[in-house]
Formats: structure tokens, C-alpha cells, sequence
């Protein structure tokens, strides 16, 4: 009554397959927290504010440029 040999090849076989795609699943996600831990997320206001706040081309000019 210990089971058939099969049934018991195939439970491993399954177990290292399960515990092989856990393993890469948490690379993966770790791998996209690190990413995403690195992004800002710029909404509308933020853009529209740093657009407003832009230095305009005359202005980022050396001053002791005299040419041009």
C-alpha cells in the first residue's frame, strides 16, 4: 500500500516544475519592483508645471556672451 511508482515520479516531476516557476515568478517581480523603484510617474499638472517653469533659450545664455 505505499502507491504506485508512477504516481510517485510524476508528483516530483510536477513539484520541481511548481518550485522552478515560483522561483522565476519572484525573479521576475523582483526584477519589475527594481524598475519601477527607479520611474517617477509624472501626471498632467506635474508636465504642465515643469513646462511653465522651462527656461527659455535667451535666458540660458551666458550673459558674458556678447555675440550672440
Amino acid at each position: 500500500m505505499t502507491g504506485d511508482p508512477d504516481k510517485s515520479d510524476a508528483k516530483s516531476a510536477r513539484e520541481a516544475r511548481l518550485k522552478s516557476a515560483l522561483r522565476d515568478n519572484l525573479k521576475r517581480r523582483k526584477s519589475q519592483a527594481r524598475g519601477r523603484a527607479g520611474m517617477t510617474i509624472v501626471t498632467p499638472d506635474d508636465d504642465a508645471r515643469t513646462h511653465d517653469n522651462a527656461v527659455s533659450p535667451d535666458a540660458a545664455r551666458d550673459p558674458r556672451d556678447r555675440n550672440g
